[in-house]
């Protein structure tokens, strides 16, 4: 079959072409890479061209002229060195070398269909996705109770929930891999901002066998001498409970360090120790809470980068949740 003659007005200005290929060439990573960045805005030009079979009507469907089309062509194939389609008739059909581009065109051009939906999905307030970090024990009630008012009225909005310690949270959040986080005590580095959510009263938490579980308050003196049962270094209820120990005198005799309330509580009912805590909402049975004097509250923070460059449905979750604040 006879080559098509693509060629090109001389008042149009042309494309700056990179060197072609030649038979038997080697082909070097930058030479790839110039063909790639020439093939991309034609991608769809080739998609088209592999069904169609026909230069105008590939033009009504780009909405471009079909001389547009045709010196597209005619670039593409100087670039590659060999012409990417033949005559066929009234129409044209693709080479070999023709085929094989158009099929990567069509790879190249689902993904990044795919692409730009999910784009367009995380820009929506009513269909984007929200990553929030929180710390473990805000997975019984606030966390699932935040969310399901959200979703009330954003029902389409979808949620990554990262829990762990405070330290790894701040990470994850100057990393970028959250956008919201819900911790304590709150953070207080520049690049990070936050409002108070909650505040939640700290509580002595004793088995009700212990002597001092009849009491009503308890200063942080009294238990230098017990053993003491947190959360690990890097949790902000482990920097509470230190910063108290060490504004009454002494240094924590920690016994055993664990990863979740649930765990510590579990541990000072078995009697190994006694801990520092929010207080709980509902009672383990054989376990009492005895207020600290003097009292002892610790903040719940919202955070999310100062820069406050959030998608809008981040921002949509974030103003929901500060409407939701209990701390006013």
């Amino acid at each position: 079959m006879p080559i098509v003659n693509l060629s090109t007005t001389k008042d149009v200005k042309q494309p700056q072409m990179i060197r072609p290929i030649r038979y038997g060439e080697a082909i070097d990573t930058e030479m790839n890479e110039s063909l790639a960045a020439s093939i991309a805005p034609r991608l769809e030009m080739l998609r088209l061209l592999a069904t169609e079979g026909n230069v105008t009507r590939v033009a009504a469907q780009m909405d471009v002229p079909q001389p547009t089309v045709s010196r597209w062509l005619a670039a593409l194939s100087t670039e590659v060195g060999a012409p990417v389609v033949v005559r066929d008739g009234r129409g044209v059909q693709l080479t070999r070398a023709g085929h094989l581009l158009a099929a990567a065109a069509a790879s190249a051009m689902t993904a990044l269909e795919t692409g730009t939906r999910q784009v367009l999905e995380e820009i929506d307030p009513d269909r984007g996705r929200v990553v929030l970090g929180f710390l473990h024990m805000l997975g019984r009630s606030l966390v699932p109770e935040l969310l399901r008012a959200y979703r009330f009225t954003h029902p389409q909005v979808r949620f990554g929930l990262r829990q762990s310690s405070r330290a790894e949270i701040i990470a994850w959040m100057e990393s970028g891999e959250v956008d919201l986080a819900l911790y304590s005590p709150p953070p207080t580095a520049p690049d990070l901002a936050w409002v108070p959510v909650q505040e939640q009263e700290l509580k002595l938490v004793l088995p009700d066998t212990h002597k001092l579980a009849n009491r009503t308050e308890v200063e942080v003196a009294e238990v230098a001498n017990e053993d003491i049962v947190g959360l690990e270094h890097g949790f902000g209820m482990r920097q509470i409970t230190d910063d108290l120990c060490e504004a009454a005198g002494f240094s924590p005799r920690m016994a055993f360090e664990g990863q979740e309330s649930d765990t510590v509580r579990g541990l000072v009912l078995s009697g190994l120790g006694v801990a520092v805590l929010p207080e709980a909402e509902l009672l383990t049975p054989g376990l009492v809470e005895i207020s600290l004097r003097p009292r002892v509250h610790r903040t719940l923070a919202l955070v999310w980068p100062a820069h406050d460059q959030l998608s809008p449905a981040v921002r949509s979750f974030r103003d929901f949740s500060l409407s939701q604040r209990t701390d006013r």
